[in-house]
């Protein structure tokens, strides 16, 4: 390494023209950020103090930030006019790094002079450049702004991204080196404390930015946790496979007889794209880097499935009900396990007292992973509900499986999607989060909880909007998957209204994260419980499949129990959600699904309802058929009497003369029992809009 590191650091000598013993003058330009307003000990936290340890006694870096500075020369405060840029001028610098932007989001500045904007960049580069003809530019996308800022939604927000696409157009006309300060700190929106400046933390990190971007030196060879032995790649796609090295190394990409070669960029990435694999082929996958090599053997083509929610996803194999049977037989190579678990459980505030991290490493969640052969030891501590989805799937297909488990007891909807998507589309659910009402109490006390325990006061909790997408999700970086299974609700199903908007953007923001837009998204729809919002809730479940294409519900209220939220019985989920799966991703020929509500017309006294999936209905224990009631139209329903007449169900009631509306399973506990030929259960639903 030390060797490639000296190798790299002559090339960017050569390229500027000067021998080993020049000192490198670097010029650093921008605000407030530069500057190193509100950090503690600016002088030697600022980013270009950091960055000058960093480096080290070959250069010299200047800071040359002004607070409160505009790149636009009629701005308010336009840095061409302030004297640090007289004196950046004068530093002449052989590397300049520019962070300018951020103020020009200020109504007095973007609405008025936006036009001028690029104009007064290449102004600016021109400058520096006739200081110092060799001077090397380097401009930044700028940091971000965090939700906080009095003016996020009323223009902020909006000006903000434009001007970073003008910052880009600038960089391609200049051929200025393009660095990155917004990435590495988005999502971190503690290290902005006052929602504009980073603190010592955050200026660390761009020191690291600016740092690898004038060496070269980005750690060597780095690749996605996922990567791993036996690990399942999705067969019958391309496969983009990606990672990190120091720039300008050549990289060599090789599995069955394809070689790939390509080249880390200038801020270290690299990505190529395979061929389609074929199915059920073993392989090894090896990654090379100059002299750094990856080796991952016992590499199966397969169907690989991504498992998240909240514990009832994570409940695992040893605690079902059939657990004691199928674990001593679960050896399966054909099905592999890729286990996300939590570094601290959300339900024991005293194990978060010994959870907090690094600060800079906050996003760190969950424990190392990597890929395992399914057998009674891997599969034991894994989710019953996936491993139940991956057995019949594997048995059904005959091909590897590949289940990625990923959940977190108690999470509410808001903590899986990506900050972007919140930003713009449900910026409300980001401000005070523990003291909205978005989430149950119990949630909000039991982040509250914890969080007083953490010994790192800056340490931020699970169950935040856009953590775990953060934590959880982006750390897949893109892995090819087939679908989605999800088992989560319980956290937000006070609050039907909320989570109905908030979850097809959550499948949204997967959707896009993955790069398919038609991914399948199949969920469960919860259980029976004593909670009264339950039967609601579950309705509103049901209607998602009308707003979310190409996703299904599984029912699972006869697998509930009246006080325990997590029932034990989690076999016939599993494979519910299977059955969506095969039916509708597979092309088997399956019914996906029990009775789903199609209509209902009313005549006299009698309510006649159809169903989508009605093939074979009965009840499930060859009794009368319970959970419907009728109602008048005045919304008080009453219990009522149902047949199975064809594929419809009729529906009367003594205490109801001219039905205007008819509900089926909406007792927070249900007893509904009307099945289709597959023995499917029929789902929670209303006549009512």
């Amino acid at each position: 390494m030390k060797k490639q590191l000296l190798f790299i650091s002559a090339l960017v000598l050569g390229s500027l023209g000067w021998g080993q013993q020049k000192t490198i003058k670097v010029a650093c330009v921008g605000n407030s950020i530069t500057y190193g307003y509100g950090i503690e000990n600016r002088e030697q936290n600022s980013y270009p103090s950091v960055l000058q340890r960093l480096l080290g006694n070959g250069y010299k870096v200047g800071n040359f930030g002004h607070s409160g500075a505009t790149l636009l020369s009629k701005g308010h405060r336009p840095y061409i006019q302030q004297e640090e840029y007289q004196k950046a001028l004068a530093f002449a610098g052989d590397i300049v790094v520019i962070h300018l932007g951020i103020n020009d989001t200020d109504p007095r500045n973007w609405p008025n002079h936006r036009n001028d904007f690029v104009k007064d960049y290449l102004t600016l580069i021109s400058s520096f450049k006739k200081a110092n003809p060799k001077a090397r530019i380097v401009i930044a996308r700028m940091s971000p702004l965090s939700h906080r800022h009095p003016r996020f939604e009323s223009g902020t927000r909006d000006w903000h991204a434009e001007i970073q696409q003008a910052i880009a157009l600038v960089a391609q006309q200049t051929n200025a080196q393009l660095i990155d300060f917004h990435e590495p700190l988005y999502h971190f929106p503690q290290m902005l404390p006052d929602a504009v400046h980073p603190n010592a933390q955050g200026a660390a990190i761009l020191a690291q930015v600016v740092y690898g971007a004038i060496t070269g030196d980005y750690g060597g060879l780095q690749l996605p946790e996922i990567y791993s032995d036996n690990m399942v790649l999705q067969h019958g796609q391309s496969l983009p496979l990606h990672g990190i090295a120091n720039a300008g190394t050549k990289i060599t990409v090789t599995i069955g007889s394809q070689q790939l070669n390509t080249t880390a960029d200038s801020n270290g990435k690299w990505q190529v794209t395979l061929a389609p694999l074929a199915a059920k082929e073993t392989y090894t996958l090896q990654i090379t880097a100059g002299k750094e090599k990856r080796i991952f053997k016992n590499v199966v083509a397969g169907e690989v499935w991504l498992c998240s929610g909240q514990s009832n996803m994570e409940f695992e194999m040893f605690q079902a009900s059939t657990g004691e049977r199928d674990i001593p037989q679960a050896e399966n190579p054909n099905i592999r396990l890729f286990d996300m678990e939590a570094r601290w459980r959300t339900d024991n505030a005293n194990a978060w007292e010994l959870s907090a991290l690094d600060s800079i490493n906050q996003l760190q969640y969950y424990k190392p992973a990597q890929w395992e052969v399914c057998s009674p030891k891997t599969v034991r501590a894994f989710s019953a509900v996936a491993y139940y989805f991956g057995r019949r799937l594997q048995k059904e297909l005959n091909m590897p499986i590949g289940l990625i488990c990923n959940a977190v007891g108690g999470s509410p909807t808001e903590a899986w999607i990506d900050r972007h998507t919140l930003e713009y589309e449900f910026p409300r659910i980001l401000n005070n989060w523990r003291e909205n009402d978005f989430i149950m109490d119990w949630v909000r006390q039991r982040a509250g909880e914890n969080i007083a325990k953490a010994t790192d006061k800056l340490q931020r909790h699970p169950y935040e909007p856009a953590y775990l997408f953060e934590a959880g999700i982006l750390p897949l970086a893109k892995y090819p998957i087939k679908g989605v299974i999800w088992y989560q609700g319980e956290s937000n199903a006070h609050n039907k209204d909320a989570h109905s908007k908030l979850f097809p953007l959550l499948v949204k923001s997967w959707r896009n994260e993955f790069g398919y837009s038609h991914l399948p998204f199949y969920y469960v729809q919860l259980s029976s419980i004593n909670r009264p919002s339950w039967g609601w809730f579950r309705e509103s479940q049901c209607r998602l499949m009308k707003v979310v294409p190409h996703s299904g519900m599984a029912v699972s209220y006869d697998c509930g129990h009246p006080t325990d939220v997590h029932p034990k019985n989690k076999q016939p989920i599993g494979e519910r959600l299977a059955q969506w799966a095969l039916g509708d991703t597979y092309g088997k020929k399956v019914l996906p699904s029990g009775p789903l509500f199609r209509s209902a017309t009313f005549n006299g006294k009698v309510a006649t309802v159809t169903f989508d999936y009605a093939q074979g209905m009965h009840s499930a224990d060859g009794k009368t058929l319970r959970g419907f009631e009728l109602s008048n139209g005045n919304g008080i329903f009453y219990p009522a009497t149902a047949e199975v007449v064809g594929e419809e169900v009729k529906v009367t009631s003594e205490e109801v003369s001219n039905p205007k509306a008819v509900r089926y399973g909406f007792s927070p506990v249900t007893d509904g029992n009307l099945v289709n030929e597959a023995n499917l259960p029929a789902s929670t639903f209303t006549s009512e809009p």
